[in-house]
């Protein structure tokens, strides 16, 4: 699907941060999520709307309804069934706590939710629970098992920091023990409480793609990685690409990706907290199309530093969500990435002067 997609007219992902509120104080949170709810959030009649602007991207568009904790919300359900009846393919992102029982499981599953998405960032009860909180972990496996009940499909969500990426091994077996069809690996950003965790160093991180892309041809369920988008290069790289089919560009924010906040803020990516205008005052489908911080984040021939001048800028990009983070300017290099092209000679993050070693596999 995505192959045929135009992304300067639609996104990829719309994701819809339907409330800040939720019962956990994760380490990494990009919201900082606290536990009452914000008294602006968009009502039950504006996210309506919104989801009636959405509908103007095409038939099928991707909703994703996250957090905070979308069952925070007493109109969730409502909210399920309103996008699912306009033709959107409504998936959702809750929180691992226990509030997820399975009567609420099987309730989104009847409501017309496609997909559910728990985050897992430890192998055990107490790797996970320290980074997530109390109880997190077996809340967690026990919505899991409850989607899998319902018929519905598992995606698991992981965030890859110091912390957490010698537990990546033990994390993979743990989705395919639950039977998950996607693993989404996220390579941290430090935004929110984020940044008081330690990211891997570049050279690390390189490796942990060559490593996921060793996962991705042995396993059942598919990779995905969010804000490391240099996992395309690394594949092309690697395995060559003699049809042309994956020199298309990857989603990134902005470019297939877009994200509105609880109170109607719309940003390129969650990670990327520099708004292009509110839904409130704006169509969704106006904004990513028209905005010029939309229009800017898509044309990476703009790019500054080796980002821009990266032979694989259309394939990869770089994560804008970091540049961001890192300098304050979208448009400037992904730090993460340790790639200098051929011939490039201008300044380099000093991140890359780390050389820290790879993943390993506990076969190794």
């Amino acid at each position: 699907m995505f192959d045929d997609l135009d992304t300067d007219r639609r996104p990829l992902v719309l994701i819809w941060e339907v409330t800040q509120a939720c019962g956990l104080a994760c380490r990494h949170c990009r919201a900082d999520a606290r536990p009452e709810r914000h008294p602006d959030e968009l009502t039950t009649a504006e996210g309506k709307r919104l989801l009636d602007d959405a509908a103007a991207f095409g038939d099928g568009q991707l909703v994703v309804l996250s957090g905070g904790d979308p069952l925070a919300r007493d109109d969730l359900v409502e909210l399920v069934v309103y996008g699912d009846e306009l033709g959107h393919r409504m998936t959702i992102t809750p929180s691992g706590t226990g509030s997820l029982t399975p009567d609420r499981v099987e309730a989104l599953a009847d409501a017309g939710i496609r997909r559910m998405a728990l985050s897992l960032d430890g192998a055990t009860r107490e790797s996970h629970d320290r980074f997530r909180g109390e109880e997190s972990f077996a809340d967690t496996l026990t919505a899991a098992r409850a989607a899998r009940e319902a018929g519905l499909p598992l995606q698991v969500n992981t965030t890859v920091c110091a912390e957490t990426v010698d537990e990546l091994p033990a994390i993979r077996d743990r989705v395919r023990e639950l039977g998950a069809v996607l693993w989404s690996v996220f390579f941290l950003v430090p935004v929110g409480r984020g940044q008081i965790l330690d990211p891997v160093s570049p050279r690390r991180a390189e490796s942990v793609m060559e490593w996921l892309h060793d996962v991705a041809e042995a396993e059942q369920f598919g990779v995905k990685t969010t804000e490391a988008p240099f996992y395309r290069r690394v594949g092309l790289q690697r395995d060559g690409d003699e049809t042309g089919s994956r020199r298309r560009g990857g989603i990134a924010a902005g470019r297939g990706f877009a994200f509105v906040s609880h109170t109607g803020e719309t940003y390129p990516s969650g990670f990327l907290p520099e708004s292009a205008g509110n839904v409130r005052d704006r169509s969704v489908v106006d904004i990513y199309r028209n905005a010029e911080l939309f229009e800017s984040l898509r044309d990476p021939d703009g790019f500054a530093g080796k980002c821009g001048a990266c032979e694989f800028r259309h394939v990869c990009g770089g994560s804008r969500s970091r540049a961001f983070a890192a300098t304050g300017d979208p448009l400037e290099s992904d730090p993460l990435c340790p790639y200098v092209p051929e011939g490039y000679e201008g300044e380099l993050p000093e991140t890359l002067a780390d050389g820290e070693s790879g993943v390993r596999d506990a076969a190794d």
